[in-house]
């Protein structure tokens, strides 16, 4: 079962300003979406960086949907 976005990314004052991070990692979901707009595949992401899994990739895109479907009906 696939978790929710929620249960991966995690926002800790203090640990890279309180950006949302993966997992409490020092792996912002801005890099993972940053590498992936630049062109790096998953597999990539996933050979540079062995702690992050899938589903945290999944979850970084299903985070800036939700946020983005968000920032549509507030505006």
């Amino acid at each position: 079962m696939t978790r929710h976005w929620s249960e991966i990314v995690t926002m800790v004052p203090g640990m890279r300003s309180g950006k949302p991070c993966i997992r409490g990692l020092r792996i912002t979901v801005y890099d993972v979406l940053s590498y992936l707009a630049a062109g790096m595949t998953e597999v990539e992401i996933l050979a540079e960086f062995p702690e992050l899994t899938s589903e945290d990739v999944r979850a970084c895109l299903a985070f800036a949907a939700d946020r983005e479907r968000h920032a549509r009906t507030a505006a």
